[in-house]
């Protein structure tokens, strides 16, 4: 900085305060930038962080990067931490509980002032030495049983429920689901959903019908396979997240059934792929993006000591898309 200073005829001070994105007067930016340009200057984030005790960077550590759901999240983060410049650097678990702890410990050696974090399971996150480590945390998506962090996630179960009640209000007694692992708590949140609703309109359940499947890429094959192979099959199946209702499309073309004809769908998450189908697929519609956002504003208030409310788990509302994917049968 003093040799763009003295090149550019300004004060360190002066540079320093371009460099921290403050306002400066348009005759000195001009100096500055072609100073920074003659002796290719590079801005070092780390080395100002030695100085600060931040380094403008953030951590989101996710399950997978190939999911679309993970990907609007980053978007919504992004949005709100770009304008601000800080970096985001993104891990990914891939669904292990190991490879979770050594991203985790990755990012704090990283010197992230946060973290944002979707959860493998809501069994288990190292939180007593992440909160010790005095570094932000905000889950996304799915709560951790017994952790004291703060979170953004849906409101589950009514989100569920919405779906059922749909499927419901169309005839439709016999109604499938596939339904996500036992230990995260948003496929129990959504299977809870879906039980209360069965419960107000006095189905009775039937065991058969409830199948689980892990929330991977390749997630909901099996289970779907095992609902309509059924001697009893329902005539309706509800998916509950984004690659078991892809895949489960993909098993009915495979087998030559017509959506909404031969079996009605409705899935979770939504896509701009599903409308692209005939007929478009009913879906319960989650606000990702606006997930990203918030997780990045609580986060951002936590880092510049805000404690208030802590831990504050907000839960934002879905919406319902009912298309002819779900076949009227009275």
């Amino acid at each position: 900085m003093k040799d763009v200073a003295k090149l550019a005829d300004l004060s360190v001070g002066t540079v320093s305060r371009y460099l921290n994105g403050v306002k400066i007067k348009e005759k000195n930016r001009i100096k500055i930038e072609q100073a920074i340009a003659e002796l290719d200057f590079k801005f070092n984030p780390m080395a100002r962080g030695l100085r600060t005790n931040k380094t403008y960077s953030i951590g989101v550590l996710i399950p997978r990067i190939s999911d679309v759901f993970c990907t609007q999240v980053i978007e919504g983060i992004e949005e709100v931490l770009d304008p601000l410049n800080y970096s985001i650097v993104v891990c990914s678990s891939s669904d292990s509980l190991k490879q979770q702890a050594e991203k985790l410990s990755y990012l704090k050696n990283k010197l992230v002032d946060g973290i944002i974090v979707m959860p493998v399971n809501s069994l288990e996150l190292d939180v007593k030495n992440d909160t010790e480590s005095e570094i932000p945390i905000v889950l996304v998506d799915r709560l951790v049983n017994g952790s004291e962090l703060d979170a953004v996630v849906c409101d589950n179960v009514n989100g569920s429920y919405s779906a059922i009640e749909m499927i419901i209000k169309k005839g439709h007694r016999k109604i499938g689901i596939v339904s996500g692992p036992e230990d995260i708590s948003t496929a129990k949140e959504r299977l809870t959903g879906y039980l209360r609703a069965l419960n107000d309109y006095n189905i009775e359940i039937n065991p058969e019908y409830i199948v689980y499947s892990p929330y991977t890429k390749d997630g909901g094959i099996d289970a779907f396979t095992q609902l309509i192979t059924l001697k009893d099959r329902p005539t309706a199946i509800f998916t509950t997240n984004y690659p078991t209702t892809v895949n489960s499309m993909k098993c009915m073309m495979e087998k030559g059934l017509k959506i909404g004809e031969d079996i009605s769908l409705c899935g979770y998450d939504q896509t701009d792929l599903f409308q692209l189908f005939d007929p478009a697929l009913s879906v319960v519609v989650q606000p990702s993006k606006e997930i990203g956002q918030q997780a990045a504003k609580i986060l951002l208030k936590r880092m510049n000591g805000n404690t208030e409310m802590l831990p504050l788990i907000q839960r934002l509302k879905t919406h319902l898309i009912t298309t002819d994917s779900v076949k009227t049968i009275f």
